[in-house]
């Protein structure tokens, strides 16, 4: 049989093979001792009547020990190289095996019952929140998490997302109607009075730039006076001008039934009521809608939110000092002490863990317990009986050893009591 390698074994399995060689030498070095004994006991049995125990003992030691190298031998190869039937088990019913573990494991592990009764009797939520709530590991969990979701970020097509973006946004967006939904929101805007803030600020602004900028109304009506007319007459008409604008603001700002409010809310009514039910205005709100997202544009959009969303994302997600990863760290820390102080919040965590356990066991048990068939079919029969050899081959050797004492005594016992007998 071809050996595996020794460079290709972990340092375990070599250790393993170099405790396996040793033992094969000392249930060996039995062998030997008792064909060695059983020689001198035959040869000098006549001068000496009481060799023939040490020989009947050696007999059967050696009896023993062959026996028990054959049965040892015949897992693993042909004893001596010779193809006696049912010999060399492991390598020419590997496959077989392999079912067999695995049947086994369906049928006596990957049960509904045992697993339920296994996970109730674990108080899996407290030990989770025992572990999550010091401060060292929630970070670690954020940390890998963190490299995960980077790792899903980077992987995804910069183009499929985009795709999907102007797709998501023409469909619930861009598509239907905004004018009788935003008519009604303006509606119950104008009810409520929720306008009249903007008109304040509004009012406001206006007053603040009239009193900055004066300046500005120089010009604005009198250059279109007579040119005859003295300048006196022209600074006249621009600050009387400046001068109405400013009181026309003030009586806006100081007087909430002004006339200007009253024609403001009377317009954005009928604005409201329009948009939800006059036809023309509705199709000249969705023109004007459509002229700004054309699709090139919501492409654009899309690749812009995306882009400006993936690289803040992957910055934060990078950075163990950002508020992302902080904010992540604290909360599984939160979580972690929840779970260790709340009794309630404990059963219903480990309810479903266990339920979801117990439902992909009977969904998918025999998918699971296929991977240890489809692993051991596999794999070369040389290298699964070599590494079967070295997980258990040492303690068959004590077999051998064991057979060898076993045996000599029963030659022992059976010399005995038929010289007893029949002298």
């Amino acid at each position: 049989m071809t050996r595996t390698p020794t460079r290709l074994l972990s340092p375990a399995d070599q250790e393993r093979r170099r405790a396996l060689r040793t033992m094969k030498g000392v249930a060996l070095g039995a062998l030997v001792f008792m064909a060695v004994l059983f020689a001198f006991s035959f040869a000098f049995q006549q001068q000496v009547p009481a060799l023939a125990y040490v020989r009947a003992a050696a007999e059967g030691g050696m009896v023993g020990a062959l026996a028990d190298w054959f049965a040892v031998t015949a897992l693993f190869r042909h004893p001596l190289g010779i193809p006696i039937p049912h010999t060399a088990i492991i390598p020419s019913r590997k496959d077989e095996i392999g079912r067999t573990l695995g049947e086994f494991v369906e049928t006596e592990f990957l049960r509904g019952d045992v697993v339920r009764t296994k996970l109730e009797q674990t108080p899996m939520a407290a030990r989770l929140g025992e572990w999550l709530s010091a401060p060292e590991h929630a970070e670690r969990i954020a940390a890998e998490g963190s490299v995960m979701a980077a790792s899903i970020l980077r992987a995804l097509s910069d183009d499929d997302v985009r795709d999907v973006i102007e797709e998501l946004a023409r469909e619930h967006l861009i598509e239907p109607e905004w004018g009788p939904p935003l008519g009604v929101w303006l509606g119950r805007i104008v009810d409520a009075g929720a306008h009249h803030g903007a008109v304040d600020l509004a009012a406001d602004t206006v007053s603040a730039w009239l009193a900055a900028n004066q300046a500005s109304f120089s010009g604005v009506i009198s250059r279109r006076l007579p040119g005859w007319l003295p300048s006196v007459a022209h600074r006249f008409v621009d600050d009387t001008v400046y001068n109405e604008a400013v009181k026309f603001v003030a009586a806006v700002r100081s007087d909430p039934n002004h006339p200007a409010r009253v024609a403001i809310d009377g317009y954005l009514e009928r604005l409201a009521d329009n948009l939800q039910h006059d036809p023309a205005t509705i199709g000249r709100f969705e023109d004007a809608k459509l002229a700004v997202f054309d699709s090139p544009r919501v492409r654009d959009l899309a690749g812009e939110a995306w882009s400006t969303a993936k690289a803040g994302l992957l910055r934060s997600l990078g950075d163990p000092d950002s508020g992302l990863r902080r904010r992540a760290a604290q909360a599984l820390a939160e979580i972690g002490a929840r779970l260790t102080t709340d009794a309630a919040l404990q059963r219903r965590v480990d309810s479903w863990v266990t339920d979801a356990a117990v439902f992909l066991v009977d969904r998918y048990r025999h998918d699971i317990a296929s991977i240890i068939t489809d692993t051991v079919e596999r794999w070369d029969p040389a290298e699964t009986t070599e590494k079967i050899e070295l997980m258990v081959g040492r303690d068959l050797q004590y077999i051998r050893l064991n057979g060898t004492i076993v045996g000599a005594l029963a030659g022992l016992a059976i010399f005995t009591i038929a010289h007893a007998l029949l002298g």
